[in-house]
């Protein structure tokens, strides 16, 4: 007996309905993470660690979101595989569901791919400027520790009192 769902037992969806909550709430979402990205990048510019520590539990938040964002997505299209309908992309559903709000429906999903490059852009920015300044106070802490005298990268002991001696500290 063949236990698979078919169209007629799997539960009607309101695809166009359910297409614009997705699509609302990522570009909700991904709006205040752009908001909270710019915000880190002038406080890691800035160099303010309390502000820094205040935005930690609102982008955790936003990240949960965003999570949410992409589970509802792939139930979206497991659901839309089951009766049948692209299950790719949104955008390949929504172009199958079309309704009135097609055109529009399709430009916020333009929308929502630009925004998303753009939030790929903004998490970059804000890595290598945090990775530039472990590097910096790596740096820092060297100089520190040594006393800002040259380490022999070979040899015995001592300090190098001849920069540029890159195999033996005695040549």
């Amino acid at each position: 007996m063949d236990n698979s769902p078919t169209a007629d037992s799997l539960p009607e969806v309101a695809w166009e309905t359910e297409i614009a909550e997705l699509l609302s709430m990522l570009s909700a979402t991904q709006g205040e993470m752009l908001e909270l990205l710019g915000e880190k990048r002038q406080a890691l510019v800035d160099g303010d660690s309390q502000r820094l520590t205040a935005i930690g539990p609102r982008e955790e938040s936003l990240v949960a979101r965003l999570s949410e964002c992409q589970q509802r997505r792939a139930s979206l299209l497991e659901s839309a595989a089951e009766h049948g309908l692209p299950a790719g992309s949104i955008e390949a559903l929504s172009a199958a569901v079309t309704g009135d709000e097609s055109h529009e429906r399709q430009n916020e999903i333009r929308d929502a791919k630009q925004q998303a490059r753009l939030l790929q852009h903004h998490s970059l920015t804000s890595w290598v400027l945090v990775q530039r300044t472990v590097l910096h106070l790596s740096q820092l802490l060297e100089i520190i520790a040594t006393g800002g005298q040259m380490q022999p990268t070979y040899g015995k002991g001592g300090t190098s009192s001849a920069s540029g001696s890159l195999v033996d500290q005695a040549v």
